[in-house]
């Protein structure tokens, strides 16, 4: 019968721990003094000149927005001030708009929307 050999045992490896390297490198963190950080310049950022054309709502959108040619983003800020005057959005999911009779022909009829599918369907009343 062949014996089978046993391998050989490798020795275990010393495991050195450094405490002391960590201990020094904290404690001169701490002892260093911290330089004053220069803040960078704000860059103020650039509006973007096709939200600012002023557009014209339809008949239907400008009884909430009012007649008058407005940019969008004046545009959007009063149609969301109406929403919330009115108390019309979902007490329960905030991102559905609750039509009341002046925004359910803007809403193409439907009772709730989205606020997502708001902005699409608000598009198609301007010119």
């Amino acid at each position: 019968m062949a014996t089978k050999k046993k391998p050989a045992k490798k020795p275990a490896k010393k495991i050195v721990k450094k405490p002391v390297k960590k201990a020094v490198k904290k404690a001169a963190k701490k002892a260093a003094p911290k330089a004053a950080k220069k803040a960078a310049p704000k860059k103020k950022r650039k509006l973007n000149p096709a939200l600012m054309v002023p557009i014209q709502p339809d008949e239907l959108l400008s009884v909430i927005v009012g007649s008058k040619p407005l940019p969008r983003s004046q545009m959007t800020k009063k149609l969301w001030a109406y929403i919330k005057k009115n108390d019309l959005q979902d007490k329960k999911v905030r991102t559905m708009i609750i039509a009341d009779a002046n925004l359910k022909p803007i809403f193409g009829g439907k009772k709730t929307v989205s606020m997502f599918e708001m902005t699409k369907l608000v598009n198609q009343h301007v010119s």
